[in-house]
């Protein structure tokens, strides 16, 4: 009901008092600014700063909508409150640089049952997936520190603590937590139906899988190497050497699984791959250039972090939050993934500049330089991925490394660009298919996924004809 605020905020604090109901209309500014962001039509990013919730705040059990868990003496947090519709958070601060040493903790309203969900942990990466020091990108003053993005699905309130880990380091004189924390609320934005062939609205487009990509496209569209192409304010020299590119992929390589007598020695047959005009990506949110790299000489393997607790269905909406979440919230050019994979297998276009071309990521920092990121959509700290996703990398990386001449069972050396593993400029010998952990002490790509990456480089190497 609506009306939950007036008995749950009853017991909280005078301060609890004076927060809103409900949210202007529009979206509010990034973090560190009092100006209002635009809302563009693919969806917007309410940014609400968190307020610290000392001992005097602790909640009382069993009252909804209020924590039955004690606050510590330095927990920052935002009392529950009913929020514009959102389907994904994520936490953010000022300063990249900065590492949040705690808990964050969130609970949410279902917009389809009123209900609120438990309290749910949201992974803390403190910058373990973004650019590499130094680099362009990290050093345009817009980055933030973030953590892990969650989906919660359509949703319309929330509440949210962060508390500080007993000993944690100072980040900054009488406090252990970092500076301008913020709650990040993103709506991917709603799809148009797509249209049928009589002309009218009909429902999402998809194949015999179940796969579904944006509205008014079909499957064989979104396929296209045209597609591929982020067309939006390009040159037309740049469009052509693109569509050149892929196009001479699309005329190798075969796309229906299977390899054919016209493949080249050692290149897995391209993968289906749904385009970011396929999920509905919003070009006007990156940064229109595009950063390319000599070669890709590896593959590290994601996952997002996001949760399992979405539909095959919904993963454009998923990716299309994802991208708002990197490029709006976290202040990157934009999203940090070269692929993603769902649950269901299908593969997804990831940063812009051309599939088949050896496109700079923000996924490995430290070793983003000849390399691409692959996320797998949902969390695999302890839940097994799906095998489908996983034959879906190995086909993905038969492919895109078989093009530079690539053996995925084979170890390549990467220079570090510097991060919390390997110190800058150090020659580092990986795996051509290897985990996040592996170049960035890091839990990602979880236990479970990891786990799978001796089979995934076996597979891999047999779809090249290995």
């Amino acid at each position: 009901m609506r009306g939950f605020l007036a008995s749950s905020i009853g017991v909280a604090t005078a301060a609890a008092l004076a927060l809103p109901l409900a949210l202007p209309t529009q979206a509010l500014a990034a973090p560190g600014t009092g100006a209002v962001a635009p809302v563009t039509p693919g969806g917007s990013t309410q940014s609400l700063p968190l307020a610290p919730l000392g001992p005097s705040a602790n909640r009382t059990p069993g009252v909804p909508g209020m924590s039955a868990s004690p606050r510590g003496a330095e927990t920052q947090g935002l009392a529950a409150r009913e929020v514009k519709t959102f389907s994904l958070v994520g936490v953010v601060w000022d300063d990249a640089g900065t590492e949040l040493h705690g808990r964050v903790q969130v609970r949410t309203r279902s917009v389809r049952t009123a209900t609120w969900s438990d309290w749910q942990d949201v992974e803390i990466h403190n910058s373990e997936h973004a650019a590499d020091p130094g680099a362009a990108e990290r050093a345009s003053g817009r980055v933030r520190g973030a953590t892990a993005p969650l989906w919660v699905g359509e949703s319309d309130g929330v509440e949210v603590r962060v508390q500080a880990e007993p000993g944690a380091p100072a980040t900054r004189p009488g406090s252990r937590l970092p500076s301008g924390m913020r709650i990040e609320l993103v709506d991917p934005g709603a799809e148009v139906p797509a249209r049928a062939a009589d002309g009218k609205n009909g429902g999402p487009v998809g194949d015999d899988k179940g796969e579904v990509v944006a509205p008014g496209m079909t499957m064989e569209t979104a396929e296209s190497s045209a597609a591929n192409l982020p067309h939006a304010a390009l040159g037309a020299d740049e469009i052509t050497e693109l569509n050149k590119a892929d196009s001479t992929a699309d005329a190798v390589f075969a796309s229906d699984g299977e390899l054919t007598s016209a493949a080249a020695p050692f290149i897995g047959p391209r993968p289906r791959i749904v385009t970011r005009k396929g999920w509905g990506a919003d070009e006007s949110l990156r940064e229109k250039a595009f950063v390319y790299t000599n070669t890709v000489k590896a593959a590290f393997v994601h996952h997002s972090a996001s949760g399992n607790n979405y539909a095959c269905k919904d993963a454009p909406a998923v990716l299309r939050s994802l991208y708002r979440y990197h490029v709006i919230s976290s202040g990157w050019r934009d999203l940090g993934y070269n692929f993603a994979v769902d649950k269901c297998g299908t593969v997804y276009e990831g940063r812009a500049g051309g599939v088949s071309k050896a496109v700079l990521g923000a996924h490995t920092m430290g070793f983003n330089t000849n390399s691409m990121g692959i996320a797998v959509l949902g969390t695999y700290n302890s839940a097994a991925p799906p095998a489908v996703a996983v034959d879906a990398v190995a086909r993905l990386t038969a492919w895109k490394l078989g093009l530079f001449g690539r053996d995925p069972r084979a170890k390549t050396t990467l220079t570090s660009g510097g991060g919390n593993r390997y110190p800058k400029g150090r020659n580092v010998s990986m795996n051509v298919i290897s985990g996040h952990r592996d170049g960035f002490a890091t839990e990602c790509p979880g236990k479970k996924l990891y786990g799978k990456l001796p089979t995934t480089r076996t597979n891999s190497a047999k779809l090249q004809g290995r």
